[in-house]
Formats: structure tokens, sequence, C-alpha cells
């Protein structure tokens, strides 16, 4: 296909169509109308990236959105939430039962949505848990009531940000709890309790090495808020046996370095 065939395929695109009509019916220039077509592409088709097993796109509220007003009227994020965690679900639903696996899920998509830059409700939580806002409002009491920080809209509006379920399992843990007893306490498995902790380690580790919370978060895949939540429970729990506790851990950890990636300086 010569230049001139393919300039005439393109041409006959939905794309150009939509390109033509804001351009000669609306009459934005074309750098404008190329930024409103990408931006509808984003929201009516979504990002690209392919969802895991147990994953769903979620439109929820930007966490930077104002209160008060309509909710037509207020700035959206799409974002990932992972409803089902496969193996680990299953083992926290065999070893604790059926609530706390959804407890165990409310506070990760909770934590999730933060981390991505949006913020969900109860209401959120019910309709993609399948459940009425009931029984969310008496899940959440009951871990509010175990001292566990729920990011919820509601609760993000007006205070300072409270500690989360993953900075109190790192806690629980570096103070000298085992991985047993963390699940046990935390009602998580033993699975997720240790990838907490590794991260937790790993996180330490890099900023030890002059990363900064955007650099840490980038490596570890993880969200610039828990960075900074982790290095607060490090900071608030030096002593020196959470230091060899650490010091144990990372030895472990040796064994399977991990390859970092630095972002522009």
């Amino acid at each position: 296909m010569n230049q001139d065939e393919l300039l005439r395929q393109q041409a006959k695109t939905r794309e150009q169509r939509f390109l033509n009509l804001m351009e000669q019916e609306f009459n934005y220039p074309p750098k404008i109308a190329k930024a409103i077509l990408t931006e509808a592409q984003d929201c009516l088709l979504g990002h690209s990236t392919t969802l895991k097993p147990g994953q769903m796109r979620v439109i929820l509220l930007s966490r930077n959105a104002q209160h008060g007003r309509c909710l037509t009227q207020t700035v959206t994020q799409e974002v990932t939430w992972t409803v089902n965690a496969g193996k680990e679900d299953q083992e926290i639903e065999k070893q604790h039962g059926l609530a706390a696996l959804r407890q165990t899920r409310i506070q990760r998509l909770l934590n999730e949505a933060v981390e991505q830059g949006a913020v969900a409700t109860q209401e959120d939580l019910a309709h993609t848990l399948q459940v009425s806002v009931r029984t969310i409002k008496r899940d959440c009491a009951t871990l509010q009531q175990q001292g566990i920080y729920l990011p919820t809209r509601g609760n993000l509006r007006g205070i300072g940000r409270g500690q989360t379920h993953k900075a109190q399992i790192v806690r629980r843990w570096l103070l000298g709890e085992t991985y047993d007893q963390v699940a046990y306490h935390t009602r998580h498995s033993v699975t997720c309790v240790q990838r907490y902790i590794q991260t937790f380690v790993r996180t330490l580790q890099l900023h030890q090495k002059a990363f900064t919370p955007g650099e840490i978060g980038l490596a570890l895949q993880i969200g610039i808020p828990l960075v900074k939540e982790y290095l607060a429970v490090y900071q608030q729990n030096d002593t020196p046996f959470c230091r060899q506790r650490l010091a144990e851990q990372t030895a472990r950890l040796s064994e399977t370095p991990l390859q970092l990636k630095r972002g522009p300086q």
C-alpha cells in the first residue's frame, strides 16, 4: 500500500471521523480535537492494561475531588480493583470464614483506590462485593473497633490519614509477632502477610540508598502514600530489637535481589 492509499484508509477511520466532527462542526483546533479524542477513548474504552484474573475496572471519585459538589460535576478516576485474590482469599475464607474474607476485601479495595488516586464510598464497596450497604457498614464498624483505619471517602473528609491495615501488619511483625500470629490477629493469609513484610523491608532498603518515595513506589509498584506510611512505621519503632528483626529479614531477601529501575532524576 502506497502513501496515498494509506492516507485514504486513515481518513475513513472512526477516529478521523470524530476529529473531523470536532474541527468542522464545533470549530476546535486540530490539537484540541486530538486531545478530546484521547480523553474520550480513555473514558469509553478504558486503558489497554490487561486485567489479571479476579480484577475489574471501576470508576470512583478522584482523591482530590471537592466535597459538597453534585456527583455529576465531580472529577472521577478509573482504577483497577482486585476483587478476588485467588489462593490468598481462599486461604482466608478457610481459616477465618466468609465475614473475615469480606472484611479483608474491603480493606484491599479501599487501599487500592487510594493508591491509584481515587477514593471509594460504602456504596461503591457494596455494589462491587454484591452485598447490602448495611453489611458494609457493619463490617467497617467491626474493623474500626479493631483499630484498623479505613480510607473511605467519609473518613478522609476533613481529617488526617490514619494507619492502614498494611502498616498495622508490618508494625505487629516488627514488634515481634510471627507470620502466623500476625495472620491470626489481622485475619489475613500468611502469604499476604509475608508479601507486605517483604515490601516493607524493600522499601527501607531503597530509602537507605537515598531513593525518593516516588522512586520507591515506581520500583516496588506501590503507591507513594503507602511508601510514606511504611517509613513512618519504621521511624516510630526504631529500636535495637526492631533493627535486628529487619537485619534478619534483609539477609533472607538478599538471596533474591530486586531488579531496580530508577526514573529520571
